[in-house]
């Protein structure tokens, strides 16, 4: 069997995904194709480290096993028995043995005793990641003789791929590849786990990590848009946290941070608004870089336990019960490191004009001159929703003692009108992503595209933050030339009356009565 070409891997995530299409919710589906996927390339991994040392060490198990044993994930021996006790099957718990046994009547639950097995051997990295996904459901996969068939092609389609030797870029790209595909199928459910490739890349790019940099998303999905901030350093010096409050969610989250090397990584299983737990003692963790797409307008967000809050994060103001942008917000806010901290959030565009409790929070990280960049982009970029949306930056430095704390002006960017139309989603192009990043870096004011607003233009509209207020895009029409427009006119007629007559001579040769 060839090593594997992303074209490959591609292409049977693609078999595995057509598996299930159609039958099963691709927010359910999605789960068993990427733990498949995942365990596919620990098991490559590990055959070809033990095929390795078989020749280095000469057959000597004893040091084979010493050395399997400090691998980065373990395979674990799995033994089972019946009713009374007695063995009836012992196998290594890797992805080739279950495809061995893919005909098997009880599949599904093989494969989940491997799973479990998996986690518990490597523990505590692997801990939790499999637990949500149960192979043996009926209400998910339909009934066993469905449920097997179903898995038993699931096994085939990545039985014909070799990942002994595939690198973690690539590896960690077919997964991303393999959930871009899943956000196309869930529709509106996709905003769940997943943000735009090309808006993760912008809002990455105004963050700025840099190397040291502590980056969190408090919101982090499937953890693609964690990653790509992290990739903005262009090295190994960060580290990556997230938290996420869908358990299936942050299994997937967590085993795209192993796929791309970030073992390290630390994502937490919590509901950020109400029970944070990225904690250093009993204070909230603070961070160089936050980013973040949380979910638009989240109602009940736990807006009566925000008055109480012991991390005080709502002194600003309560967002209202049934809208939770500000709420992540100002949680965003709070975790940023004082005095250099960076945040970029994607937001829907009511942030920057919504009144009542809204309006007073927009006001007061205005006058606090926290807040560094408001930028428009165009709609239908999501899955989730085909509304505008926007990216708000905040920059902690800004504060009162430092380093741009002398810069009390907001730039307004309106990037709503540079895409790539799509038939279902449009999309940035890297030309967009430059533009914006050029007008950014430089604060440049251009026509119909930026502006610096002052703290004194803004107050004047009473706090609102709506783009048109700022960056104006009317471009007016060309003046007509009314005696041009007459002129031409006449001579159209002249034109007419000249046809006519060459007309009734064509139909007076034809014998055709015409009146002159």
């Amino acid at each position: 069997m060839k090593i594997a070409t992303p074209e490959d891997i591609n292409a049977a995530v693609w078999k595995a995904c057509d598996t299930f299409r159609g039958t099963v919710d691709a927010t359910m589906y999605k789960d068993y194709v990427l733990a498949a996927l995942f365990l596919k390339y620990i098991s490559d991994v590990w055959n070809a480290h033990a095929e390795q040392y078989r020749v280095e060490f000469k057959g000597d198990l004893e040091r084979i096993r010493r050395r399997l044993d400090r691998e980065r994930f373990k395979l674990p021996e799995v033994v089972l028995t019946d009713k009374d006790g007695k063995e009836i099957d012992r196998f290594l718990g890797s992805f080739d043995q279950l495809f061995e046994r893919r005909t098997r009547d009880n599949i599904g639950e093989l494969i989940n005793i491997v799973l479990e097995q998996v986690e518990q051997a490597n523990e505590p990295k692997l801990n939790g990641v499999f637990r949500n996904i149960d192979f043996n459901s009926e209400a998910n996969l339909g009934q066993t003789k469905d449920r097997n068939r179903r898995l038993k092609n699931l096994l085939q389609d990545f039985a014909e791929i070799d990942l002994r030797n595939v690198g973690e870029d690539i590896i960690g790209e077919a997964y991303i590849y393999l959930i871009e595909q899943f956000a196309s199928d869930a529709g509106k459910k996709a905003g769940e786990f997943f943000t735009p490739r090309k808006v993760s890349e912008l809002l990455a790019k105004l963050a700025g990590p840099k190397a040291g940099d502590r980056i969190c998303d408090p919101a982090c999905g499937s953890g693609s848009l964690l990653l790509r901030a992290g990739e903005e350093v262009h090295g190994k010096d960060y580290r990556l946290y997230g938290q996420e409050a869908n358990g299936q969610t942050r299994a997937l989250a967590r085993m795209n941070m192993f796929l791309h090397g970030q073992d390290s990584a630390r994502i937490e299983w919590c509901d950020t608004l109400t029970n944070p737990t990225l904690l250093e003692g009993d204070h909230l963790m603070r961070f160089d870089i936050v980013v973040a797409n949380p979910p638009f307008s989240l109602d009940k967000w736990g807006a009566e336990e925000a008055a109480s809050d012991r991390h005080r994060r709502f002194v600003r103001g309560i967002p209202p019960k049934s809208r939770g942008d500000y709420a992540f917000i100002l949680h965003m806010i709070s975790i940023a490191r004082p005095g250099t901290g960076r945040v970029a959030v994607v937001a829907p565009h009511g942030v920057l004009f919504r009144g009542g409790s809204e309006g007073q929070i927009r006001e007061s990280l205005v006058r606090d001159n926290v807040l560094d960049a408001v930028v428009g982009l165009p709609a239908q970029l999501f899955p989730s929703t085909g509304i505008p949306v926007c990216i708000m930056v905040f920059d902690r430095s800004r504060e009162s003692g430092g380093a741009r704390a002398h810069e009390r002006d907001v730039l307004f960017i309106d990037a709503s009108r540079e895409f790539e139309a799509g038939k279902k989603q449009n999309r940035l192009r890297e030309e967009d992503i430059a533009h914006v990043m050029r007008i950014y870096a430089g604060r440049i004011e251009e026509e119909r595209y930026s502006h610096k607003a002052t703290l004194e233009e803004i107050e004047s509209n009473g706090f609102n933050l709506n783009i048109p207020r700022y960056v104006d895009t009317f471009e007016p029409e060309p003046e007509i030339d009314i005696q041009a427009v007459q002129r031409e006119i006449e001579d159209l007629d002249r034109q007419l009356a000249e046809s006519r007559v060459q007309m009734n001579k064509y139909l007076k040769e034809l014998g055709v009565d015409v009146r002159d």
